[in-house]
């Protein structure tokens, strides 16, 4: 089963004042709301489950939900107490998905791209346990990654904070062998395993998942993606939501 998880439950502060009195996953583009986009997009290419997590105007998201046709496809995981943050919407939506063996898509309910899921989705093999779509695009934080791909730590280059399980990298900045790594952006789409849950058992209820992967890199097998054409438009801030038209009318 194709099996995703969107993030709905922020507060879309960038989006205010639109976000006073709506949740930033039912802002319209092109006079559909982000999560209908989203949802139907993947549903064309095979998704079938659907976890949604909720906090900010929550039951306008269930409501919403539950008068669409895909109702029957999606399950709510519930952050009203508290906004959890990446890894602890993930870990608390565990239980929402029956297939514990089909990788779950995770994707940000106010980002659009020009991703062919289907093939994205291929690119996870069952020996992984994480793959992170990454690119190109400057930035000041990267993902470290050795010559096969595989994620070995993480690099803020305005600063030089650099986060790794491996002490070498810290101090160096450098592979084992003194080469230097390659640095991709991180487009926040990434294919988890299921199997990774229970190394998720040990961590507080809220976390981030970069700082999951980061921690378990060293005896996990994660890697990154590389799409050379990635176009991804960030329709968390005001000033995007003009140019979302455009971009989807470009990435049909």
């Amino acid at each position: 089963m194709k099996q995703a998880m969107i993030f709905a439950a922020g507060l879309g502060t960038r989006l205010k004042p639109l976000t006073d009195t709506m949740p930033k996953a039912l802002v319209p583009v092109n006079g559909v709301p982000l999560l209908d986009l989203i949802i139907r997009r993947l549903m064309a290419q095979g998704y079938e489950r659907f976890v949604v997590n909720v906090h900010h105007f929550a039951q306008m998201i269930i409501d919403h939900v539950a008068q669409q046709d895909y109702a029957p496809l999606v399950r709510i995981s519930d952050e009203c107490d508290m906004l959890l943050d990446t890894g602890g919407g993930l870990k608390k939506a565990a239980t929402c998905f029956d297939d514990e063996q089909s990788p779950i898509l995770i994707h940000n309910v106010d980002i659009l791209d020009n991703v062919c899921y289907d093939w994205f989705a291929r690119q996870h093999n069952d020996e992984d346990d994480a793959v992170l779509l990454v690119s190109e695009r400057k930035t000041k934080r990267y993902l470290l990654f050795d010559n096969a791909m595989r994620l070995m730590g993480w690099k803020n280059i305005e600063t030089g904070e650099i986060k790794s399980p491996y002490e070498y990298i810290r101090r160096t900045g450098l592979s084992q062998h003194g080469e230097p790594l390659n640095m991709y952006a991180f487009s926040g789409i990434h294919s988890f395993s299921p199997r990774l849950f229970r190394l998720m058992e040990r961590f507080p209820d809220k976390f981030s998942i970069i700082d999951f992967y980061l921690s378990i890199c060293h005896r996990a097998h994660i890697y990154g993606c590389v799409k050379s054409d990635l176009k991804v438009l960030d329709v968390g801030k005001l000033n995007a939501l003009d140019e979302a038209e455009k971009f989807l009318n470009n990435n049909k």
